[in-house]
Formats: structure tokens, C-alpha cells, sequence
């Protein structure tokens, strides 16, 4: 269904695309996911069990959304614009597409003074400060446009107020109109997907390919939506958090008529009120903390003096949502999701969580059409793990964090790692460090020294206390496969099951990298980053070897899935 968040008007109807014969009308702010989503299709590629998947991660990450555009070979619908006349299908299991030479792309060679990948809160700071010092600056992102996840507007085609608009837009606007105004070179819809030297990084995009060759790399890739197995966790409609934020805040879409947001942490509560503002059925708010234990109280007076903002606008959230009568349901999760493999979610049990994240007590059902589920990030580390800096396990988050300075600096001295990125710490965070950053590779490349700015030390040290206040706020077990059933599919992209991976587990191949090569658990085009933290999981419970920096899959090119001519062909010309 269609809505409206403040200061964001209608868009106007341009006419409509076919979805398997279906007329599916189409507005001019559409991806094809948005206006599937808004239609009430939810079932996009087809998976082996004869069943769909749909929309999940919402950013280009997992490749469930794909579909056949005009007969191509795969396109991902949350990414892919939506245009009158096209004719869109479900991608099938297999495609054989019909072979042809491919021409070779025109390769260019960049030598900028730093190399920022990633356009958010903390990549944009960094990139406008050290513009600002008169060095020569490029921004890759492989989104259309620049903001990341955090500072995602409103789509093209959409009328805006900026007078209405809440602060989240209005500040990443100003971020990103500062970082053009100091004279960055952005490469939007630009994918990083290879960092061999901290001088010689592989950049692609549908048109041109590029080798990069910077003196200073300043990483900021931020993070995705950490995977937890629930039985039904594949049914079409059910997606991350994130997903159901970018259709309501970029395309003024619900997930659906009759949505429940479960799992862990403060994006859910933003996601639940701003729907529910906008009029949309939030059937229940599951929260697997006990956030509203008088044992947190400590933690809610340290989120209030850090950042007082922030703390009011999670009150004002709250009780947004308990006057419009919105259960929240703490110390649970979502135990089991049930509806039609192909049309999707239509049922959702919840059950109380123990101390070690197993379901327990009474069960309670709701009707639903969309789930949204929200377990916290991992960091997008990637690029940092292929360059080889150190990293360190941090078992409160459940992840590998890339092991820095207050800088952001990694063990790698002409590389930082800043943001999200480095470790999960929120974008006021991120958006302070990357402003530190920046005084730091300025001072090293200009041979002076460049003081950070006061107030964002002051902004790294108060937010870094908030977020501490946050986690002692939204304290939980960290969920892994503690809700999966043996028949519960763990690899979303080939569909591996938990048995499978348990069978495959043995004192000999209980590594991730031999489950991977005996099940194909990892191989899918997400490149296991919902399934491989699982897999190690597992590993480290039935070893009792600590998990450390050579866990998990082994990060190689390409990171991110690329056509084979951009890896392999000569280029056209050089430039």
C-alpha cells in the first residue's frame, strides 16, 4: 500500500509495467520492488522447493529480489527502476542465457589523493572535510545516490516540503550538499569489489570499469542487516527492518496492510512508529530485550545525558505507539512464520526468549502480510579483510570488528576503517569519527598539522556513550540458529537447511570454508553473509575453538558478485 510521511507528497502515476500478465501500476519514484510491494505482489524469483522469494534486505545485498527485466538475464528489484512498459517476470531457479560476446568495458585509471568507499554518515564527513582541505577526493558507492542506508531520501518523483521533513532527511541533505560543495568526485552506482594493495582497489559499474590508485584509503562500506534462521524466515513478504524502512522512507511504500516488526534494537521501535504515523496496522512490536526492566533504567539515564535528542525522539516513538495501541511484546521473538510459498506470510507465532535465545513459555499468533525482522548489523568488512588488518571478535555484537585508533587508522597505516564499517556504533558515531578521520590522513598528506574539530571529538565521545547506554538498554542473547529447526533453510540463496549443515559438520569439516565446499552453504550471490555467521556459530559451539580473524568464510575477489567480463576481459582502451 501507499503512504505518506510528513513533508512527502504522492508521487504522480506514470503508467504501468506487466508482472507475469498482471497490469501493476507504476509512479515515477518506483524501483520495480516498490511498486510490486505497493500492488501486493510479494513472490519474486522462484526458489528449488517450487516456492518464491521476495524482497529481503532491500539494498542490493542478499539477490532475492531478482527478476527478469525484458527478458535479461536477472535484474534486482529493489535497485532497478521502475518504467511504463516494461515486462517483468519471476527469475526462474536456473537460466540459461543465450551466449554472446560481450564487449569489453572502457577501464579507467584514478589516482585521487584518497580513496573513500562508502557515501554515508561517515564516508560523506570525511570526504567533505578533506575536500574542504584542498585534496583530491573520490567517493564510490554503489547506490544511485549518496546518503547509505542511514540518509536515504525520498525518491525522485516524489513532491517534498522540506519545511515538514524530520531531521533524519534534513541532515543528511546538508551532509551531502556540504560534500558536493567542497569539491568531491562521487562515482554513484559504482560497485568496489576488489582491494588487492591499499593502493590498487577494482571498481566496476554496468558501463566502466576502473582501477584505483589512491594514497590514502579511507573505508567506510557501514553494514547489513545480521540473518537469524526462523522456521518460514524465506516466505515472500517477510524482509529485514532495513528493507521495510527503505520502501516507507525512500518510496513512501508499506511492507504491507497488516505488518509485525520483531527482533532486537531501536531501528524496529523508528520503523513501527513512522508506519504506524503514516496509518498502516502495526499488529505487534516484538522486542527480544527486556528494554522496559527497571534493571535498564541506569542505561536509559546514560542514553539521556550522552545524546538527549536522540533519547527523546525513542520516548516520543513509544508513545506514539502505545497511544495508537500497538502491543509491544519484550523478551521475545518471532518463533515460527507460516503462509503460501508463493504469495506469502499470512501467520506469525511469538514466544518468550530464555537467557540463551531459545524460544519458551506461551505462544501467541498474529495475522499478518509483512514481517519485518531487525537482529542488529554486522560490519561491512570485506575490503578490510582482504587488505589483511587486524581484526578482533567482539561477542556482544557476534561479529569481527576491524581493530582501530580513534581515527579510524587500521593496523594497515595508509588505510582507515571508520563508521559502521569498523564496528557497529550508530551514524551520529560515525558521522563524529569520519570528521577525525579526515584531520588525520589531511595532516599526514599535507604535511602539516590538521586539528580534528573540537566538537567532533566532543560529538565521537558522547555518542560512543550513548551507544554503550544503548546496548545496556537493548541487552539480548545474540541469536544465531537458536530459533532454526532442522528442516529451517540457513543458506537463503541455495537453500541449505540446518540438517544439512549440521550432517556436514564433523571433527574433521566443522570449519565454515569445508561446509561450504560439501553443502554449497556460502556459494550463493550473497557470498554468505547471512549464512556464514551461522555457520560459525556453529563451529565455535560444537569445537569450543574461540572465534577469531581467520574464522568464517576467507574474504577474497570478488566481495561483491560482478560479471565475469569485468574480472577476466582486456579493456577497451585505457583512460
Amino acid at each position: 500500500m501507499r503512504v505518506n510521511s510528513p513533508g512527502v507528497g504522492s508521487p504522480d502515476e506514470a503508467g504501468s509495467l506487466t508482472f507475469e500478465g498482471q497490469e501493476i501500476p507504476v509512479a515515477a519514484s518506483d524501483t520495480i520492488a516498490s511498486a510490486l510491494t505497493a500492488a501486493g505482489v510479494r513472490g519474486l524469483r522462484a526458489d528449488i522447493e517450487g516456492g518464491r522469494r521476495g524482497l529481503w534486505c532491500g539494498m542490493g545485498v542478499c539477490h532475492e529480489c531478482t527478476v527478469s527485466v525484458d527478458g535479461d538475464g536477472g535484474s534486482l528489484a529493489c535497485t532497478t527502476p521502475a518504467r511504463p512498459g516494461q515486462e517483468v517476470e519471476c527469475q526462474p531457479v536456473y537460466r540459461l542465457v543465450p551466449s554472446a560476446a560481450a564487449a569489453a568495458k572502457t577501464e579507467h585509471t584514478l589516482t585521487p589523493d584518497v580513496l573513500v568507499v562508502g557515501a554515508g554518515p561517515s564516508g560523506l564527513a570525511a570526504a567533505r572535510d578533506l575536500a574542504r582541505a584542498g585534496l583530491d577526493v573520490l567517493v564510490v558507492d554503489d547506490r544511485a545516490k549518496l546518503g547509505g542506508q542511514f540518509f536515504k531520501q525520498p525518491s525522485t518523483g516524489l513532491p517534498v516540503d522540506e519545511r515538514e521533513l524530520d531531521g533524519q532527511y534534513l541532515s543528511g541533505r546538508k551532509l551531502m550538499d556540504e560534500a558536493v560543495s567542497a569539491g568531491i568526485t562521487a562515482l554513484t552506482g559504482v560497485t568496489v569489489w576488489a582491494a588487492f594493495e591499499p593502493d590498487r582497489f577494482m571498481a566496476r559499474s554496468a558501463d566502466e570499469r576502473w582501477v584505483i590508485a589512491p594514497k590514502r584509503v579511507i573505508l567506510a562500506t557501514g553494514a547489513f542487516e545480521r540473518g537469524v534462521p526462523v522456521p518460514g524466515w524465506t516466505l515472500p513478504g517477510v524482509m529485514t527492518t532495513g528493507a521495510g524502512q527503505t520502501l516507507l522512507r525512500s518510496y513512501q511504500v508499506s511492507a504491507g496492510d497488516r505488518v509485525l516488526i520483531a527482533g532486537n534494537g531501536p531501528l524496529n521501535i523508528q520503523l513501527a512508529a513512522e508506519l504506524s504515523r503514516a496509518g498502516v496496522r502495526i499488529v505487534g512490536l516484538v522486542e527480544a530485550s527486556r528494554m522496559l526492566s527497571p534493571a535498564r533504567l541506569l542505561s536509559g539515564v546514560r542514553m539521556g545525558l550522552n545524546s538527549p535528542g536522540l533519547t527523546l525522539d525513542g520516548v516520543k516513538y513509544l508513545a506514539g505507539l502505545a497511544a495508537r495501541r500497538v502491543p509491544l511484546i519484550t523478551g521475545s521473538v518471532i518463533e515460527r512464520l507460516e503462509g503460501d510459498p508463493v504469495t506469502g506470510v499470512r501467520r506469525a507465532t511469538v514466544a518468550g526468549v530464555d537467557a540463551e535465545g531459545r524460544p519458551t513459555g506461551r505462544r501467541r499468533a498474529f495475522d499478518v502480510d509483512a514481517v519485518c525482522l531487525g537482529y542488529g548489523f554486522l560490519p561491512s568488512n570485506d575490503l578490510a579483510r582482504s587488505l589483511g588488518c587486524a581484526h578482533d571478535f567482539d561477542a556482544a555484537l557476534g561479529s569481527l570488528v576491524t581493530r582501530t585508533d580513534a581515527t579510524g587508522r587500521t593496523s594497515i597505516p595508509t588505510v582507515w576503517s571508520i563508521g559502521d564499517s569498523a564496528g557497529v556504533r550508530g551514524a551520529k558515531f560515525a558521522q563524529a569519527q569520519g570528521a577525525l578521520a579526515a584531520a588525520a590522513v589531511a595532516s599526514e598528506l599535507l604535511e602539516r598539522h590538521v586539528l580534528p574539530d573540537a566538537a567532533a571529538r566532543r560529538a565521537a565521545r558522547r555518542n560512543l556513550a550513548f551507544q554503550r547506554g544503548v546496548q545496556g538498554m537493548f541487552a539480548a542473547p545474540v541469536l544465531t540458529d537458536q530459533l532454526a529447526e532442522p528442516e529451517t533453510v540457513v543458506c537463503r540463496c541455495e537453500s541449505v537447511t540446518h540438517a544439512e549443515v549440521s550432517e556436514a559438520m564433523s571433527d574433521r569439516t566443522s570449519s565454515p570454508g569445508s561446509v561450504k565446499r560439501i553443502t554449497r552453504a556460502g556459494m550463493g550471490k550473497c557470498q554468505g553473509r547471512y549464512c556464514g555467521p551461522v555457520l560459525t556459530a556453529m563451529q565455535e559451539r560444537r569445537t569450543g575453538s574461540p572465534i577469531g580473524e581467520r574464522s568464517g568464510f576467507a574474504p577474497q575477489a570478488p566481495v561483491k558478485p560482478v560479471p565475469l567480463i569485468d574480472v577476466a576481459a582486456p579493456p577497451q582502451n585505457t583512460a
